[in-house]
């Protein structure tokens, strides 16, 4: 089974993304962790294509990848079974990306390994540049619409697309697989 767990940012993909490839006992592949580089310095152009199509080809047999990056569809949705997209409520979203990024630079969590990037109360709130909580609150409309035409384009034909809707909806579908 190959899997993309989608949505906005701060919706809860890298936890349902785990628990989801540890119900299908296939490797979990986040896309933060590829992308960024120490200092908070993305993996541009043809390295992070290449990285997350070595990922890929890593884990053969099955993955769940949790990310949108749009510039990898290609790639990851090739062999893709089914695209997840947790559309989940605005105000629950920003809730969850608020909660998550105080929590995160109250304990100064690295968020990828030998990195040293932690989120910091300044970048959330000061800086709308490097704001994780401006980029959710940007992106949503977009990427909303965005995951919406996905699902009616005759090209992704061969994709499953599992669109949940709130909390409990992820619960009762994790709960639902063998």
């Amino acid at each position: 089974m190959k899997v993309n767990v989608v949505g906005t940012s701060g919706s809860g993909k890298s936890t349902m993304a785990r628990q989801l490839a540890q119900k299908l006992a296939v490797p979990y592949i986040e896309m933060d962790k590829l992308y960024w580089q120490p200092g908070w310095q993305g993996t541009h152009g043809d390295e992070f294509l290449l990285k997350v199509t070595q990922a890929l080809a890593d884990a053969a047999e099955g993955w769940v990848l949790d990310g949108n990056y749009n510039r990898t569809k290609a790639i990851k949705w090739r062999e893709v079974d089914w695209v997840i997209w947790l559309d989940y409520g605005f105000f629950r979203t920003l809730w969850q990306v608020t909660r998550r990024t105080l929590l995160r630079a109250w304990q100064e969590t690295e968020l990828w390994p030998d990195t040293g990037n932690r989120e910091s109360i300044y970048r959330a709130f000061f800086n709308r540049r490097e704001s994780i909580i401006w980029w959710m609150l940007t992106s949503y409309r977009r990427n909303r619409r965005k995951y919406l035409a996905e699902m009616q384009d005759a090209c992704n034909g061969h994709i499953r697309f599992i669109r949940l809707r709130s909390p409990a909806e992820t619960a009762l579908f994790l709960a639902s697989l063998p």
